[in-house]
């Protein structure tokens, strides 16, 4: 038990501040303890914090001990009950960091056989400001790693396809209208680069995020930290979580500004308009199959209508496209926090990194769907290819190379007449 909560009950670690963000703020959306991820790299931050301090002199050897093994225990995914504040709060993520702050600290008391306070001890040469955003960038880096294989996943697939159909022509349309052919290969390596492109610009957007502003404490000026304790605080950070990590250059910039967040934003934005394109053609070339275009064969994987026997939708195709409207809502949503940041701190940022995840994973389920339950199965089999392909204009083009457009345009017409 810390000095400076009442007994608590049997079992619970987190102390009054906790507690009175539960009752603040209505739980909407997830909790700390449901984003493993976040607590754990939360964890990491006070472990290292915890090192940094016993080196400056802050800390006790005692303290320090049981500090890092209560982090490590929360690393290790213990006590994830004991992080009941909801993700999305007021006052820039402090309830956050108190969660994390009064369950490490009450653990700690125990190990130590001694108080650790959560602010005195836990806290000590840190604040809310420097160690939320610190925490959630390595969140944010940890995390996009798997969107971002996912999304190459889908691209492999396409590249699968684009060789198992290399010669198949199938009709080309622009405006909607009738053009010339290509080849199904033409039509997934181009999906194939599109989809790599944009996993691309996603993993290189999260890179900016490898510079930490722990040890700029409230504003960027590190007041109430020992000189060279940001520093020697992400070195060690950077040893727990083996990313190449580095100390903000400018700390008050990245307080401040969030912009790096809206770009990771955009790059998934980017990633889901353009698979959302993908899986719109490919719902339009599957429409049918009698009555549409029917130029592929999408596979079967439910049935479509409860009324209308044999009748299949393009399920996959329209989910992707629906999350890929969240995912655009969401990156709308990052960009009115990153405004709405005022003069020397972001205090948004928890509806920032709740989007964030909300983004990754929406793209993770579209992309990893998409490929195994549409793309592996399709087929360009379906029953108007061959005619449709009948209607296809290269050899009006060719001739207009010959003969000029204007005199093959005029045999078109009147033979349309």
């Amino acid at each position: 038990m810390t000095t400076s909560d009442r007994a608590l009950p049997t079992g619970q670690l987190y102390g009054q501040q906790t507690s009175l963000g539960v009752e603040n703020f209505p739980l909407r959306g997830q909790t700390l303890g449901e984003t493993p991820a976040f607590v754990r790299n939360f964890a990491r931050v006070k472990l290292a914090a915890a090192t940094v301090n016993h080196s400056l002199g802050v800390v006790d050897a005692a303290r320090r001990d049981a500090i890092v093994l209560a982090c490590q225990e929360v690393i290790d995914g213990k006590h994830a009950d004991q992080f009941p504040s909801p993700l999305v709060q007021g006052g820039g993520g402090t309830t956050t960091n108190m969660n994390v702050n009064e369950v490490v600290a009450n653990r700690a008391s125990a190990l130590a056989g001694k108080p650790v306070h959560p602010n005195d001890h836990v806290n000590a040469s840190q604040s809310t400001n420097d160690t939320f955003p610190t925490a959630m960038a390595l969140t944010i880096l940890e995390l996009a790693v798997v969107p971002v294989a996912t999304l190459r996943e889908l691209a492999e697939a396409f590249e699968e396809k684009a060789q198992e159909f290399s010669d198949v022509l199938h009709l080309g349309r622009t405006c909607l209208q009738d053009a010339v052919a290509l080849t199904a290969g033409n039509s997934h390596l181009a999906h194939a680069q599109a989809m790599r492109r944009v996993a691309d610009d996603l993993e290189r957007s999260v890179s900016a995020l490898h510079e930490l502003p722990l040890g700029g404490t409230a504003i960027g000026n590190g007041l109430g930290a020992p000189s060279r304790f940001g520093e020697l605080a992400v070195r060690e950070l950077a040893s727990l979580s083996a990313l190449p990590l580095s100390a903000a250059s400018n700390p008050f910039d990245v307080l401040a500004h969030m912009d790096p967040y809206s770009a990771i934003a955009a790059a998934g934005s980017r990633a889901a308009i353009t698979m959302g394109k993908i899986a719109a053609d490919v719902r339009l070339l599957s429409s049918g199959p009698r009555g549409g275009f029917a130029d592929l064969t999408i596979p079967a994987t439910q049935a479509g209508s409860s009324i209308m026997p044999g009748k299949v939708n393009p399920v996959i195709p329209e989910y992707v496209l629906q999350l890929s409207y969240r995912v655009r809502g969401r990156a709308l949503t990052i960009d009115c926090a990153v405004a709405d940041g005022e003069l020397e701190l972001n205090v948004m940022e928890p509806v920032v990194l709740d989007s964030l995840i909300s983004i990754f994973g929406d793209l993770t389920a579209a992309a990893g769907t998409f490929a195994k339950r549409c793309i592996a199965g399709l087929r360009w089999d379906g029953l108007r290819r061959e005619s449709n392909l009948s209607a296809a204009l290269d050899g009006l083009v060719q001739s207009a190379t010959r003969e000029g457009y204007e005199s093959v345009s005029e045999r078109v017409r009147a033979r349309s007449v």
